[in-house]
């Protein structure tokens, strides 16, 4: 497989699944020009869109390439049902596109119907988890997206993680100012700065580097809970995640 990011809109990112023999998958199109144009470049024809949420910067583009390509399938979670995506996913879900069977999970917190895809190694997850971050909470709780984040820390260390957004450097710069002492997420920043600087993409990320670098995956370490004065025994981790997700928000 090949695995291709597309930016779009401000910055987003679209990406495309490759299966090198001329088809591939799309997903979270928010806008359609780029996609087309891609798929032209690379003499592709889609075999399905994948939608993690229906945020119009994830499907605004749905239409546009579905006009393209009649019969083209367009799968999504229940909250994209009808209006973008005619078959619905939800949690436990399996579905086989292209050779390759997805795992379907929930991850409400950004919205609540959000879901990710799993195939190994490609993870994708929208706007649950970034490289160095999570997604705001506009629709689910603090505990909905700490358990999302749970569900996806299960997975493997060498999972791709495909987010649907540039944010790694902004990410990063709050994860310092946090733990300034912390290596990992020091050098990591220093070397996406590097790579922003040439216009490259920090995309996808791992989830053996977000293990170290990204501090919602790590709302059980010690350090961190006495850096944050959250070190209390009888509350759950995800308080600790509300309380990152606070000072991200005002950040």
């Amino acid at each position: 497989m090949n695995l291709i990011s597309i930016p779009a809109l401000q910055d987003n990112y679209i990406w495309l699944l490759d299966d090198q023999q001329g088809h591939c998958l799309i997903v979270d199109p928010g806008e359609a020009a780029p996609v087309l144009t891609a798929l032209k470049k690379a003499n592709l024809t889609p075999t399905a869109i994948l939608l993690t949420h229906h945020h119009h910067d994830h499907v605004d583009g749905v239409d546009e390439i579905c006009s393209h390509f009649p019969g083209l399938k367009v799968y999504g979670p229940h909250e994209t049902e009808n209006k973008f995506s005619q078959i619905s996913l939800k949690n436990g879900d399996k579905l086989v596109i292209g050779g390759l069977e997805w795992q379907i999970f929930a991850t409400p917190g950004h919205t609540l119907g959000h879901i990710s895809y799993y195939s190994a190694p490609y993870l994708f997850c929208g706007d649950t988890m970034f490289s160095a971050g999570c997604g705001r909470l506009f629709e689910g709780t603090p505990e909905q997206m700490y358990q999302s984040f749970q569900r996806l820390a299960a997975l493997p260390d060498e999972t791709l993680v495909c987010a649907a957004h540039e944010y790694t450097l902004s990410n990063l710069k709050f994860a310092r100012s946090i733990l300034p002492e912390d290596h990992d997420i020091h050098s990591h920043e220093h070397k996406v700065q590097q790579m922003r600087e040439k216009g490259q993409s920090s995309l996808p990320s791992t989830l053996g580097l977000e293990r170290k670098i990204n501090l919602f995956l790590r709302c059980d370490d010690i350090d961190l809970q006495n850096k944050l004065n959250l070190n209390d025994p009888l509350k759950p981790d995800w308080h600790v995640f509300a309380h990152l997700r606070a000072l991200k928000d005002s950040f």
